[in-house]
């Protein structure tokens, strides 16, 4: 049986035909237009008639960033596109014919990798996608966690330092401002304002103005300051699985996204700091911490498996 999956993101639609053993048979990738919720509907109906074209498809699930309801048909908000109570079910199954399942992007990838990529075997999985925010997905029992009202697992908004950064969701202290991309790109920056002798390479490199991509490479390099962000960013993302396996208890932590990318440089400390913050530590088994295995690719095949599966 074939789906289509569909990842919308604030500048991209990337799609995929998925086959039920998980692998993408044909992809495609368009820029979207994030303040004209009716365009990025077009654009999903446009990939998804490309994609059928010469074969049969069965449904279309679709990943959106934003808050998904209970129905997995509406997107009541989204923070990076101009969704505001979005029927988007409705709206591209009107224009391609075809069963429409929609899910939080987070929730996609989550899935994605639990069935068929990092989280294969395990039957209770919190995923974390650490990009310039944190995006989250549980997998409890071998299904998806959505919560009361489908909005559910947004983990980067756990509040872990009352009274510290503000947060675009509107609250303060939450996590994402402390193990995310942007956390690391601001840390980087405070300690080279403030110390700018221990980073020498990073301001070589960065040229005038620090970004991510620069802190890796300068800490790759062995900067002081690019260190301390990744080993900062490591303790708070240890800290922050510590607190969730405490009231969740997952067998498997996966990370993912794009800082996932410089794992190198922060899983092992993250770990590290996990084990030791974690409660109970020494009388419970220890829940693994993996890297995602899926990639780029993780959301669609998330999405298109949700589909099948609906």
């Amino acid at each position: 049986m074939l789906t289509i999956g569909v990842d919308i993101g604030g500048t991209k639609v990337a799609a995929g035909v998925v086959d039920d053993h998980g692998e993408i048979v044909e992809h495609t990738l368009r820029p979207t237009a994030a303040d004209r919720p009716d365009v990025v509907a077009e654009t999903v109906a446009d990939v998804v008639r490309e994609l059928s074209e010469g074969r049969r498809i069965e449904a279309v699930g679709v990943g959106a960033a934003g808050f998904v309801d209970e129905t997995r048909s509406m997107v009541r908000f989204a923070p990076n596109l101009a969704w505001r109570e979005e029927p988007l079910q409705k709206k591209i199954s009107g224009l391609v014919g075809l069963p429409v399942v929609v899910e939080n992007d987070a929730n996609a990838m989550a899935w994605g990798e639990t069935r068929f990529g990092a989280g294969r075997g395990q039957s209770h999985v919190a995923c974390l996608t650490l990009g310039t925010g944190i995006g989250g997905g549980l997998v409890f029992d071998g299904a998806l966690y959505r919560g009361r009202w489908g909005m559910g697992a947004e983990l980067g908004h756990m509040q872990v330092l009352p009274g510290g950064r503000p947060c675009g969701c509107g609250n303060i202290g939450c996590w994402e401002q402390y193990a995310s991309g942007q956390s690391l790109v601001k840390e980087a920056r405070r300690i080279a304002e403030a110390e700018p002798e221990r980073a020498r390479t990073l301001l070589g490199l960065a040229g005038g103005k620090i970004e991510g991509e620069e802190v890796t490479e300068a800490a790759r390099l062995g900067d002081e300051a690019s260190l301390a962000a990744f080993a900062s960013l490591a303790d708070w993302l240890g800290q922050g699985m510590a607190d969730m396996a405490a009231i969740l208890d997952p067998g498997c932590f996966i990370v993912g996204g794009g800082v996932s990318r410089a794992a190198d440089l922060f899983i092992d400390r993250a770990r590290e700091a996990f084990a030791e913050r974690l409660t109970g530590r020494g009388h419970r088994p220890l829940a693994e911490i993996r890297l995602a295995e899926l990639g780029a690719s993780a959301g669609v095949v998330g999405a298109a498996d949700l589909a099948r599966q609906r």
